[in-house]
């Protein structure tokens, strides 16, 4: 999203003088017209009017849709920092729309004692001035298979946190025979891999399925890594600490070098993890400065 809000910066002053000309150029009223002014053009989300006393005095016209909820209400404190131009117009900053959750900014035109509200799809609107590519049928593709893929991983994260707590239960209700030790560290590794799961699986519905607002960090991407990671050598550490133990309480010691081979791996992936997140650290200072 913040990829659109750039590229709307970048070519604001032609942006600004299309809006400017589509908007001047409608000759009707707006509000008579607004219908066919919906359907004509796609980005626009919707089309309102307030008197010059900032009264709403229209519906607010969406495409579907009209809304009298707020006609009579005092918008006043939508304009009182508004200053028109030279062709009687204001064009909002960027901002979330809070009907559509789409990036929109707002063009205001002052005609005839009434300021007309119109709310613009900010992507719909660089799509069509070919100042962006963006395909919705490949968008809801996209959306639909990080949904399918997040709600497997949510499956296959509750089977094993289930399965751990199965497997601890079976020893404590239903079998005093099993080995204790090692049911319980499985429990453990199967519950600590479950949660990593459901974590990865969330992070994935929450930023590709779900609206991502303008807050989302630019390294979003690299925390989720991260913390996946984190949870990896956790189960691993815990394995291996299952086959020191194991071993130990054993005659076999030959079965020590498996464990120093396992050590030796959660070591260097606890060290690459480290020079992951110095790295990352260092290119965002880099980035900011």
């Amino acid at each position: 999203m913040k990829q659109v809000i750039n590229i709307y910066r970048k070519h604001k002053a032609t942006v600004d003088i299309y809006l400017t000309n589509f908007v001047t150029n409608i000759k009707d009223d707006p509000i008579k017209a607004s219908q066919s002014i919906l359907d004509n053009n796609k980005y626009v989300q919707l089309i309102y009017a307030v008197d010059k006393d900032f009264k709403q005095i229209s519906p607010v016209i969406c495409k579907k849709e009209n809304d009298s909820a707020n006609v009579g209400n005092d918008k006043s404190h939508y304009f009182h920092k508004m200053i028109l131009d030279d062709e009687n117009m204001y064009i909002s900053n960027p901002y979330i729309h809070h009907r559509t959750g789409k990036a929109s900014i707002s063009v205001v035109y002052f005609k005839d004692d009434t300021y007309y509200v119109f709310d613009i799809n900010l992507i719909y609107l660089l799509e069509e001035l070919k100042l962006i590519d963006f395909n919705h049928t490949h968008d809801r593709v996209k959306r639909t298979v990080y949904f399918l893929g997040s709600s497997t991983l949510t499956l296959v994260a509750i089977s094993l946190i289930l399965y751990g707590l199965y497997i601890f239960g079976q020893y404590i209700f239903l079998n005093n025979e099993l080995d204790l030790l090692h049911d319980s560290f499985k429990a453990i590794i199967a519950v600590t891999l479950g949660l990593a799961i459901f974590d990865l699986a969330k992070q994935i519905f929450e930023h590709e399925v779900l609206f991502q607002t303008l807050e989302h960090d630019e390294d979003k991407q690299y925390k989720v890594l991260g913390r996946f990671l984190i949870s990896i050598i956790i189960a691993l550490s815990i394995e291996t600490l299952l086959v020191v133990f194991k071993t130990a309480l054993s005659d076999k010691v030959e079965n020590m070098l498996s464990a120093f081979y396992l050590i030796i791996g959660t070591t260097f992936m606890l060290v690459g993890l480290a020079w992951f997140y110095k790295t990352i650290i260092r290119s965002s200072c880099e980035f900011k400065n």
